[in-house]
């Protein structure tokens, strides 16, 4: 009898099949394709659901399905293959959900609004679903890449998906650029794994990470050119890193994701809870193990977080439309995801990015409830009174709101909490730079807090600001119920891992997902990680118990503080724009602190005329030596090419002329010796 795992790559292929259907005859079915992806990806899902419990019997799966390339005597082989262990299994279920709930929810966001090109959207959706799912199970640094891709290609479909206005193609090409310019060096970092170990396998003896672990403890010989193995191992790792950086949108490549709100609400929920953003994140988390042996890449992972985290939840404090607010956001809570894995938080980063999955999902596609109830006007100063309106749509989204600000008892306290814990212990251990990282991530809390509850009360509180938000439109069954479902797992996903009531009630076993991790492939484990991590740890004077609480209270405190300011600011009828008494600050924030324009002027005032003068040099320099080699050469064939005239009298004379030359030279030469 087939095992659960022999029907592992249909949890890919479905929604690739989805993607086929759609893009063949969507326009010949019902909803554009709708549903042949949503029975796709609830497929994929139930088919996730069934490994993650299989894994959980303490079974894996790590097999090699094709070899498409072999080096001389099989020194480098190419292969695509499936790893499925507790972190890919649990990542499946959380891809394969939330894409389930966009594809539901899309049936009432785009089907509803007479929208065209509904099959191109759909097929869009399943290939993006696909690209994911097959970045999450490959067992190869290469693979990954490859998928890695293709992620992003479909990103740069989805965002420009209304191609025909200025905005989402200007999106589109400046996500993929942006994010193309960080997936160049992790190109580059992929061709150096190869080059020093002769593998990009995640897992096995012959892995390289464990082959990397062996050559620091001298067990092992690779070829690291010259340098020390610590060092060399930090520059690939840092490769490799730019590729994280550019698709988790990490300061300074983060730029794009704002921008990527042009698209359908629907992709953006996707884009940012499940799939491309995730994708920076959970790669940093699948080769830890390579990370863990680097304290310099650990820490630089760690200040990238922290700093990304503070920048990003400046920028929401100001916005005014619904889903850029969101969008800052994304950014702000990726950067505490790399500060836990840069902090020796592996667990914590990694339950952080499973309830920020649902979280930010939630709040996406209910700022897509609100957009559709307002006739697709975004703007939260023109909303107001619509708690009463959309009781569904606020409560759920409430409850997404009270998760992201970090408010107990609520997915993200407890996520959120552990990150910070985490980064604050191994700061107090010996690492300044752990406790900078660990104070830019502590303010952000109290920064979050008022953004996201500034958001709520201008968009659900007070009184109608408009004639649209008086009259609003109704939404469907099908926008409310991934509403609800969404708004139960950002409530109540917390309890997976609640250390800090482990560890100040010494209640045992409460720690599910530090437990889930700790399974799987030798060398693969929260516990191995645990023992590769370079920080030791320590705790203010009270102990592990103390620490636990003033962290946790610090943080809430200032979620508190945040959202206490908020309400005291915006709870009104007829709320005051209070950020334009910041001035000039607000300016900056506004204009994200003219970071695009620092960009076109880099590209336009210092690599756009190096580039001309490296063109210069190409054409004048290079061009010049080959093109005079070229001239000499073709003016001596065209001279020695009319002796070919085709006379037969004119060939006799000239062999005739020849051997006189050569007697007459041999004749000399015999005279000399």
């Amino acid at each position: 009898m087939a095992g659960i795992f022999d029907f592992a790559p249909a949890i890919v292929l479905l929604p690739f099949v989805s993607f086929l259907v759609a893009l063949a005859v969507g326009d010949r079915l019902p909803k554009g394709g709708a549903l042949a992806g949503i029975v796709a990806t609830a497929g994929s899902f139930l088919l996730s659901v069934a490994t993650f419990f299989t894994v959980s019997g303490g079974q894996t799966y790590n097999q090699t399905i094709y070899t498409w390339a072999s080096g001389l005597d099989g020194a480098v082989t190419l292969t695509f293959g499936l790893l499925i262990d507790p972190l890919s299994a649990m990542m499946l279920v959380i891809v394969t959900l939330v894409a389930t709930l966009v594809h539901v929810f899309s049936l009432g966001y785009m089907n509803d609004e007479g929208e065209t090109g509904l099959p191109r959207y759909y097929a869009g959706l399943g290939l993006f679903t696909a690209s994911m799912l097959g970045f999450v199970v490959a067992d190869n640094l290469l693979m990954a890449f490859m998928f890695f891709e293709l992620v992003g290609l479909c990103s740069y479909l989805l965002i420009g998906f209304w191609f025909r206005e200025p905005g989402p193609p200007s999106a589109a090409k400046k996500a993929f650029l942006v994010t193309r310019f960080g997936d160049y060096f992790f190109l580059v970092g992929v061709v150096a794994v190869f080059a020093t170990f002769g593998t990009a396998a995640f897992a096995g003896s012959e892995s390289f990470p464990h082959l990397a672990e062996q050559a620091i403890a001298g067990e092992q010989s690779v070829n690291t050119f010259g340098f020390d193995p610590q060092t060399w191992f930090t520059v690939v790792g840092l490769l490799i890193l730019g590729g994280v950086v550019g698709k988790s949108a990490q300061f300074p490549l983060h730029t794009w994701l704002p921008d990527a709100m042009e698209g359908p609400t629907p992709v953006s929920a996707l884009i940012h809870a499940a799939t491309m953003v995730a994708a920076g994140v959970y790669l940093v988390a699948r080769m830890y193990g390579f990370y863990a042996l680097s304290p310099t890449a650990l820490a630089i992972i760690a200040l990238i977080g922290g700093f990304t985290a503070l920048f990003a939840a400046t920028m929401g404090v100001v916005k005014r439309e619904i889903k850029q607010v969101l969008a800052y956001s994304t950014i702000s809570q990726y950067g505490y995801m790399m500060l836990g894995l840069g902090g020796g938080g592996y667990v914590a980063a990694t339950f952080h990015l499973m309830t920020h999955a649902f979280f930010k999902a939630l709040l996406f596609l209910g700022a897509g409830s609100v957009i559709i109830a307002m006739h697709h006007n975004e703007n939260m100063w023109e909303m107001g009174g619509l708690k009463d309106k959309m009781p569904v749509t606020y409560y759920t989204f409430l409850s997404g709101s009270l998760a992201l600000a970090g408010i107990v008892p609520f997915a993200g306290f407890w996520s959120k909490d552990e990150v910070l814990y985490e980064t604050l212990i191994h700061g107090l251990g010996g690492s300044p730079v752990l406790l900078v990282a660990y104070a830019m991530g502590l303010l952000a809390v109290f920064f979050t807090g008022f953004y996201t509850f500034r958001m709520v009360l201008l968009t659900f509180h007070g009184e109608p600001r408009s004639q649209t938000a008086r009259d609003p439109h109704g939404v469907h069954w099908n926008v409310k119920g991934p509403l609800v479902v969404l708004g139960v797992l950002a409530a109540t996903t917390g309890l997976v891992n609640m250390v800090p009531v482990q560890k100040l009630l010494g209640i045992e076993g409460i720690d599910f997902l530090h437990q889930w991790l700790d399974g799987g492939f030798e060398g693969l484990t929260a516990h191995h990680y645990g023992d590769l991590i370079p920080y030791s740890s320590a705790y203010i004077g009270g102990g592990e118990a103390a620490t636990v609480a003033i962290g946790a209270a610090v943080s809430l405190g200032l979620a508190l503080a945040g959202a206490g300011l908020a309400y005291f600011l915006y709870n009104d009828d007829d709320p005051t724009e209070h950020t334009d008494k910041l001035g000039g600050v607000k300016t900056v924030l506004y204009n994200n602190y003219y970071q695009d324009e620092s960009q076109v002027w880099l590209a336009t005032g210092l690599v756009q005329p190096f580039s001309r003068g490296a063109d210069k040099f190409d054409q004048g320099v290079v061009d010049g030596v080959v093109n005079g080699v070229s001239s000499v050469s073709l003016f001596s064939g065209n001279r020695v090419r009319r002796i070919q005239s085709g006379v037969v009298s004119n060939y006799a004379a000239l062999l005739t002329l020849g051997l006189t030359a050569l007697i007459l030279g041999f004749g000399l030469l015999g005279g000399w010796f």
